[in-house]
This record gives structure tokens, C-alpha cells and sequence, in this order.
């Protein structure tokens, strides 16, 4: 049996642990867990395989062992599959997210889920405002969604569209309200 030690070693980063790794708008982080999965899952089977989260956590700059993540999502895998599903997926993220943060207990009342929110929300923007400045451009964009393996980012004007679509001001860049509303209208409308 793996020990918290073991896994937390499994998957190391220059940074710390991100506090978004979780998010606590229960929408929020099942839309973004299947986005995810939907990504991770290269051949499009509904399964992800331990080759897939090797190459996709690679890509998104973590080491991996291949036989430690075999060892370590082997009991999340369903007798007769192939992979995780996406209800194997979750329960793994619970798991990790539970290690991670099982000191972090949020309170259940507005206030405090508000706040989360916001700092989820920022955190989530910061993935996105690489250079710091406050602000999301075409290009920031672009590296991201590249990153992820989205088609949209091999069109610069592609890129510009999605920024133009919320960008309210018109000044060609999404600032954390701007990127905040349309988080919000995404929830909205899961």
C-alpha cells in the first residue's frame, strides 16, 4: 500500500502544490475535470491509460515514473478496462485532492465560498496571464491552448476571436473581470 509520502513524490514540480488544484464550485471543477479527462484521453475511448497521463503530465512540465503511476492508479481502474473512465478519473482527483488538502476545510457558507471562488478564479487566470502583467493577450492564450492540445491555437485569428469575444472593453486583452464574467456565464450555462 502506497503511502501519502510515495504519492506526493510521484508527481514532482519546480512550484508548490496550487491551491486551484481543487476547485470548490463543484460546476466549475466537474466542467474543468472533463475538459481535462477529455484532453489526457489522446485516442478519444473514453479511457485514459497510464501511457496518456504519462505523456500529458510530461507535457505539462511534471515527472513521472511510469511504473509509480501504473502502481499508483491501478486500484482506480475497473476490473476488465483498459483505463480510468471519467468516473474513475474523479475519484482519483478526490483522492489526490484530498491528500493534498485535507488540512484546507472550507466552511459551507457564502462568505467563505465566495472567497474561494475569487481565489480560484485568480488562480485560474494566472495560468493564463503568463508575463504577470494583469492581463490576457492573443499570444499568452495561444501558448496555453497549444499546451493543451487545442486545435484553435495553431490560427492566431482563431485566438484573437476568443479574446474578442469577451474582451468588453475592446482593448484587445481579457482582463481578470473580463476572464471572471466569462467563467461565470461557462458555469452558468453547464
Amino acid at each position: 500500500m502506497e503511502t501519502k509520502a510515495d504519492k506526493k513524490t510521484l508527481l514532482k514540480s519546480s512550484s508548490s502544490v496550487s491551491k486551484s488544484f481543487r476547485l470548490r464550485s463543484p460546476s466549475l471543477n466537474t466542467l474543468r475535470l472533463r475538459q481535462i479527462f477529455d484532453l489526457f484521453d489522446t485516442d478519444h475511448d473514453s479511457f485514459i491509460t497510464v501511457d496518456e497521463l504519462s505523456r500529458a503530465l510530461v507535457l505539462l512540465g511534471l515527472e513521472t515514473n511510469v511504473t509509480e503511476l501504473d502502481s499508483m492508479i491501478k486500484s482506480y481502474i475497473q476490473p476488465g478496462n483498459t483505463g480510468l473512465t471519467f468516473d474513475d478519473f474523479h475519484a482519483l482527483h478526490k483522492s489526490l485532492g484530498d491528500m493534498f488538502f485535507e488540512e484546507d476545510v472550507v466552511g459551507d457558507d457564502e462568505e467563505t465560498g465566495g472567497k474561494q471562488e475569487e481565489a480560484d478564479l485568480t488562480e485560474a487566470f494566472k495560468v493564463f496571464d503568463e508575463d504577470g502583467d494583469g492581463y490576457i493577450s492573443a499570444q499568452e492564450l495561444q501558448v496555453v491552448l497549444k499546451k493543451l492540445g487545442f486545435e484553435e491555437a495553431s490560427e492566431m485569428g482563431r485566438v484573437e476571436m476568443m479574446i474578442s469575444s469577451v474582451d468588453r472593453n475592446s482593448d484587445g486583452l481579457v482582463d481578470f473581470l473580463e476572464f471572471k464574467d466569462m467563467m461565470k456565464s461557462v458555469i452558468a450555462l453547464k
